[in-house]
């Protein structure tokens, strides 16, 4: 492999709208520019997104900008994702920034806060590239939501910030890739047109040939390069940024057991499953209002941005009901953070950290009680089965604002031996007492490799199934396969050597 020159310098990757591929490309390039010997590392100013993960420093940031560091081989940092917004409602969020919860605001609230985060954002960058020798930067959505441009803070703005040369991306798959390329630059001003220096193509499809024409007259039209066309790609195991990827995430539909996933309105961190996909002879299956939990061996409560709200959708909808009387049945209920939170007796919420609601009563499926409270728990564990020193440790991460108290009859699934790297000794998660029902704060319990397999195959020996020995799915080795893939596929797409040069050249004052 052949090392480039000492490389310093900057890029940035915007796109023609939202779910373009703007995160998969800057995770390629990271891992690209690190396989050659470069210090890189991701960053984006301001990232909306309710998947999200903790850093070592205790601190939350976009899931995405943890892939990314992934793959370029670092630890991630909040100085990644400086400002992370978590909607809680049509039309407000939390804030958090430099991995702590700032508050929650309206989108007119948090527009006119802009000036004084975009320090924080300044302070962010500057330490990257104190820190690291190339910086590969996303944007969010497009650069043309013209409506936002005098307050942006992660497109031209921050472009302008870094004095970063931009690559526009657009995605073919959905169509209309030329036209939305050309008008997304018609509508930049001439200062912001400046700082694109070229144009990718995504997720194409079929003859190559055949797009050249377009190619061509696109090139001619803007007077901007294409520097390469994306191929449409399968089998590989990347994360998905938010839930808008969730409509085609499924399992094999033909698997022995039959795995639920609740689609909650405000479902975070649905990647806790994405493992559990991949297990030969599982099927998993998202469900809403109307959808049947009968045939299914398991049904998963998933983490969520707004409990009180979620639970009281499952309780509109009906599905609160079919929870209860599949657990009545014997059936296998998991709750996963705001999932736990659910399963409970009773959500309280005195500070009104969610809504206006101080107290809903939950499915009552496990005797615990729930508290909201105004600081937010986000700490990287490492944990054992509780009780039992001799079990292997496993990881987790955490990000929740409740305080949950078990019932007499309840007793706790795991000890939690070390946050952000402090010993420590807290008890986590409740069980019933028949062993069928059971929650926890921690996520990314399944991506233990032991702790799956034997899930698993706990759910086969009640159906009758026989165990499967170890099945080959390791969940790190597939984070592996799926970046190492990822970057053959893109960087035999693009004009590596432009595009280096682009980084190395930066954009003049």
């Amino acid at each position: 492999m052949q090392s480039p020159p000492f490389l310093k310098g900057i890029l940035m990757i915007q796109g023609t709208g939202s779910h373009v591929g703007k995160s998969i490309l800057v995770a390629a390039l990271c891992r690209y520019y690190a396989k050659r010997g470069c210090r890189v590392a991701p960053f984006k100013a301001q990232n909306m997104a309710l998947n999200s993960f903790v850093t070592r420093e205790g601190g939350e940031i976009g899931r995405a900008q943890a892939f990314q560091a992934f793959a370029a081989g670092i630890p991630p940092s909040y100085d990644m994702n400086p400002i992370l917004l978590k909607p809680s409602s049509d039309t407000g969020s939390q804030v958090i920034v430099h991995g702590k919860v700032l508050g929650h605001m309206d989108a007119r609230t948090y527009h006119f806060q802009k000036e004084k985060l975009r320090g924080k954002v300044r302070e962010s960058l500057k330490r990257l590239r104190d820190t690291y020798d190339v910086i590969i930067m996303e944007g969010a959505g497009s650069p043309a939501e013209i409506n936002l441009n005098d307050q942006d803070l992660v497109n031209m703005g921050a472009a302008r910030m870094a004095k970063a040369p931009v690559l526009l991306v657009g995605d073919i798959d959905r169509g209309g890739v030329f036209a939305s390329l050309y008008g997304t630059l018609a509508l930049l001003r001439e200062e912001e047109r400046r700082f694109v220096r070229g144009m990718v193509i995504n997720k194409f499809r079929g003859d190559l040939s055949l797009l050249e024409p377009g190619l061509k007259m696109i090139e001619e039209k803007t007077g901007l390069p294409v520097l390469g066309v994306i191929p449409y790609f399968r089998n590989l195991y990347l994360p998905e940024e938010d839930s808008v990827g969730l409509r085609g995430r499924m399992g094999k539909d033909n698997g022995a057991l039959k795995l639920g996933v609740i689609r909650l309105p405000h479902i975070s961190n649905f990647t806790d499953f994405d493992v559990l996909s991949m297990e030969p002879d599982v099927s998993i299956v998202y469900l809403g209002a109307g959808d049947s939990l009968r045939g299914l061996d398991a049904v998963f409560i998933p983490g969520s941005k707004n409990s009180l709200s979620d639970l009281d959708f499952l309780r509109r909808t009906g599905l609160g009901d079919e929870i209860q009387r599949f657990a009545a049945r014997g059936g296998t209920v998991i709750g996963l953070c705001g999932g736990y939170q659910i399963l409970g007796r009773s959500i309280r919420d005195p500070y009104h950290v969610e809504s206006g609601i101080e107290t809903l009563e939950g499915l009552g499926l496990l005797d615990v009680t729930t508290t909201l409270k105004r600081e937010k728990t986000t700490t990287l564990d490492v944990l054992r089965a509780m009780g039992d020193t001799s079990s292997p440790l496993l990881e987790g991460y955490e990000i929740h604002m409740g305080v949950t108290h078990l019932g007499p009859r309840m007793r706790p699934l795991f000890e939690i031996v070390e946050r952000n790297g402090q010993l420590c000794s807290v008890k986590d998660g409740a069980m019933n007492p028949d062993g069928n029902i059971w929650g926890t704060y921690l996520h990314g319990i399944f991506d233990n490799d032991d702790f799956r397999h034997t899930f698993l195959n706990d759910l086969r020996g009640k159906k009758g199934l026989p165990p499967l020995e170890r099945s080959g799915i390791f969940y790190r080795q597939r984070l592996i396969e799926g970046v190492e893939g990822l970057e053959k596929i893109v960087s035999e797409a693009l004009d590596m050597e432009r595009v280096t040069r682009m980084i190395r050249e930066g954009i003049k004052a």
